[in-house]
């Protein structure tokens, strides 16, 4: 694939991601591709994906995914982002809490045939849940 052409297909989720339109963002992804995240695991096929996606439109109906650089190479992108978005339905197994977050986050593609054959997120899942709430820390110091 060409760089140009892996720009339109992120450019083009970006977009979906604003929509929070959980069915084009998955239509991205091949068939029988592979998405593993802190959150769903390893997943394979569209419509386990599709249901990631709608986990968290789900969860968090006003996230925004806020992209900050991305590096592409052959038919490969790492894209680093914010995510934001405030809790207002059921995460993980834990009641909506009103509360906000905000994290960093790397995604890793590839690419084959104009679809998203892998991807791999990565995140700081302990981080998430500490904003939202519902896991405790005790003070380092």
């Amino acid at each position: 694939m060409t760089r140009g052409r892996i720009e339109e297909i992120l450019a083009r989720r970006l977009e979906a991601w604003g929509r929070r339109d959980a069915e084009a963002l998955a239509a991205d992804h091949a068939e029988n591709g592979v998405l593993r995240s802190p959150v769903g695991g390893d997943v394979k096929g569209r419509s386990a994906i599709l249901n990631i996606y709608r986990g968290w439109f789900s969860s968090f109906p006003d996230v925004e995914f806020l992209p900050e650089h991305v590096v592409i190479s052959r038919d490969q992108a790492a894209q680093f982002a914010k995510i934001v978005g405030v809790q207002r339905g059921e995460f993980c197994g834990f009641a909506p809490t009103g509360k906000r977050f905000e994290i960093y986050c790397a995604l890793l593609f590839d690419f084959a045939d104009d679809k998203i054959t892998r991807e791999i997120r990565v995140y700081d899942f302990a981080g998430l849940l500490l904003q939202l709430g519902v896991l405790q820390a005790k003070p380092a110091f």
